[in-house]
């Protein structure tokens, strides 16, 4: 068996927000999941080694935001390859604050769940958190952006940290000369059009945001 067979199931992209002691900060997660209705409860995957984990533990609240298809791959760059001990990840992307202090991502989020936790069990690396959710939208915009989306349309990888990673090697039709990779996130830049030397130099990366000359060329 290869690990390649769970990605037969199907997972969304979503932006889990937490408040910490400093202010307010957001994840992305690709496995959540609702478990009950009556009351509703809903369950989730964190890595114990993350920001967002410590924060959840400490607070029991956070918040869900659905990305729609609309949704920049520089939101989910910024927000899944980067750590909130270390940066402000919500600087440069628009949201809003909730009066429960957790924030609600805004850029073009198909909904969104304020969430309370209820219970938790610990799965390897991670804890599944059981939560009932006690607010949210009143409807649903756009389409949700699936897992599948982000790998195969926005070209995104997974970071380390999430339940879903696997080492993956460029396949054989991304190879050669003209593709260039991101060291971040794994994007593969390969447009048999524009070569990447003639792109601007304030061109970054559609995933994670890196700028261009970090950027390196895939070796042959």
């Amino acid at each position: 068996m290869t690990g390649d067979i769970f990605r037969a199931l199907s997972y969304g992209m979503y932006a889990i927000g937490v408040k910490g002691e400093d202010g307010v900060s957001a994840c992305i997660a690709n496995t959540v999941v609702q478990v009950s209705n009556a009351p509703d409860i809903i369950a989730v995957s964190i890595n114990r080694s993350s920001f967002s984990h410590e924060c959840i533990e400490k607070t029991g609240i956070f918040t869900v935001s659905v990305l729609s298809e609309d949704t920049s791959g520089a939101v989910i760059g910024a927000l899944g390859f980067n750590s909130g001990r270390r940066i402000n990840k919500l600087k440069n992307i628009t949201h809003r604050v909730l009066a429960e202090g957790v924030p609600v991502v805004r850029e073009n989020i198909c909904c969104w769940f304020l969430c309370r936790v209820v219970g938790r069990t610990e799965a390897g690396a991670y804890t599944v958190f059981l939560a009932e959710v006690v607010a949210g939208s009143e409807s649903v915009k756009g389409r949700p952006m699936t897992y599948e989306y982000y790998r195969h349309v926005i070209k995104g990888r997974a970071p380390e940290a999430s339940p879903t990673y696997r080492e993956e090697k460029v396949p054989a039709d991304e190879t050669g000369d003209g593709n260039w990779i991101c060291p971040v996130c794994g994007y593969v830049f390969n447009d048999p059009v524009v070569p990447f030397e003639e792109l601007p130099e304030d061109w970054i990366c559609p995933v994670c945001g890196a700028p261009k000359n970090v950027f390196r060329r895939q070796k042959s």
